[in-house]
């Protein structure tokens, strides 16, 4: 793949960097931050607190001693302790170290009990995932969730609306189907027929009332996803897709079917843009994706989901429940990405799905140009990547040095120097390769 190839066609080079740049700023903050002020609590003195690498632009010293600087390369940060020979903390400063008394020596890392250097170096991976776990809760705290029993807060002006749903109706019945409680509303998605139109029951005004409308999954983008096949071919949020190569497709489950059976052939879908008929071609894509099983199955796909046709009203949901929602979609994101991760390993998935710097950079600024709630939704995400990534027991990552104190509250004493720096070398030099090889498939892949 050319280098240009990345680029996205909505915009230009610098709006894609400016983007992944302030998703990494916010990430390596919080990481950094959780470091700083877990080892700060745990007696530890820092330093530096460092917000991107190389030169130093900017820097102010705080009243417990800390440098907080911004650096000319917003690539990352560090946080370096009191006692470090380098930002990294992997290495004490022996002749610093050696001058200094115990009480000194207990506010630098490598003085300081286990037990505090254990929460200290946790704290960043921790700090990324509650920071996941905030962003997921304020957007469901924002924008709301469904409420309990269905019903229209603004009915989409689709094909097949014009004399149908009303807002305030509440959803008795579809295609005959009584409606169930809201969380099991998609078991009777699956029954109804791939018909453009449905009956609904309603309760309007104190009434039921029989209509007919447009079913509630039509062939209508929600969602598009970024890097996708729908995303370069410039589909967005709002089109109805009326027809895939002059066929109507009645339903968004129809599509499917049609892309799924299509095998990877290009297609040119009949949409309606705000009223205006139009044509898209594209041409769909192979994809892994995690199945029900805990496996992953792969598809055809373009890169958008269903949008229902008309907005649910909706509810605020209680603070804890909010959170607990945040917290489930955190833990799927790390179960996906650790199956995944094994999928690939055993190579029942492709590499492909390994993403480098530069994919992630193009994940980035599209995400931003589908707006600021798809943009939040994927610093969320990248956070509890980067987060699980740094737990992994590599050295020179969190969970190396995790390794480490566990093999020194097992054996009573901390690796040799000698050891240590072998393994960070060998950590070193796996990082980097595996950050190769994401660039390779960034360039060649897909």
């Amino acid at each position: 793949m050319e280098l240009t190839g990345l680029l996205p066609d909505f915009g230009n080079l610098a709006f894609t960097i400016l983007a992944f740049l302030a998703a990494l700023t916010v990430i390596v903050a919080v990481h950094e931050y959780g470091h700083y002020i877990v080892g700060r609590w745990s007696g530890i003195k820092a330093d530096v607190f460092s917000i991107g690498m190389g030169p130093v632009l900017f820097a102010r010293k705080d009243r417990h001693g800390t440098s907080w600087q911004i650096a000319a390369f917003p690539v990352g940060g560090y946080v370096k302790f009191h006692g470090d020979a380098n930002v990294a903390s992997g290495s004490a400063d022996e002749d610093a170290m050696a001058v200094m008394s115990a009480e000194e020596r207990r506010h630098t890392m490598h003085g300081a009990p286990l037990w505090a250097r254990t929460a200290t170096v946790a704290a960043g991976p921790i700090f990324n995932f509650v920071l996941s776990v905030l962003i997921f809760a304020g957007l469901a705290l924002a924008t709301g969730i469904a409420r309990d029993p269905l019903s229209v807060a603004k009915p989409l002006n689709v094909p097949g609306m014009e004399e149908g749903l009303r807002e305030g109706d509440e959803i008795l019945s579809i295609a005959g189907y009584d409606m169930p409680a809201l969380a099991e509303f998609y078991t009777i998605v699956e029954k109804l027929p791939d018909t453009a139109q449905v009956g609904y029951q309603v309760r309007r005004d104190g009434q039921v009332v029989d209509v007919t409308a447009t079913h509630p999954f039509p062939a209508l983008v929600g969602s598009v996803t970024p890097k996708s096949a729908a995303i370069d071919a410039g589909l967005k949020v709002g089109d109805f897709i009326a027809t895939v190569d002059g066929t109507p497709v009645p339903t968004f489950n129809t599509l499917r079917e049609v892309v799924l059976n299509g095998d990877g052939a290009a297609m040119t879908l009949g949409i309606l843009r705000d009223g205006t008929p139009m044509e898209v071609t594209l041409t769909p894509r192979r994809q892994d994706l995690p199945s029900a099983d805990g496996g992953f199955e792969t598809r055809w796909l373009i890169g958008i989901t269903s949008g229902m046709v008309f907005e649910p009203a909706t509810r605020t949901p209680g603070l804890w429940e909010s959170i607990g929602s945040g917290g489930e979609r955190v833990m799927y994101i790390i179960n996906s990405s650790l199956s995944g991760l094994w999928h690939m390993i055993t190579g029942a998935i492709s590499s492909c799905n390994l993403s480098g710097p530069l994919g992630i950079a193009q994940v980035s600024g599209q995400a931003a140009s589908l707006g600021a709630t798809s943009f939040i939704s994927f610093i969320a995400m990248l956070s509890t990547a980067i987060g699980l990534i740094n737990l992994f027991p590599i050295p020179v990552l969190d969970g190396g040095h995790l390794v480490f104190f566990a093999y020194e509250a097992v054996t009573g004493k901390p690796p040799s120097e000698k050891v240590l720096n072998v393994l960070l070398a060998i950590g070193l030099s796996l990082v980097v390769a595996l950050m190769v090889f994401g660039l390779t498939n960034d360039l060649f892949c897909p």
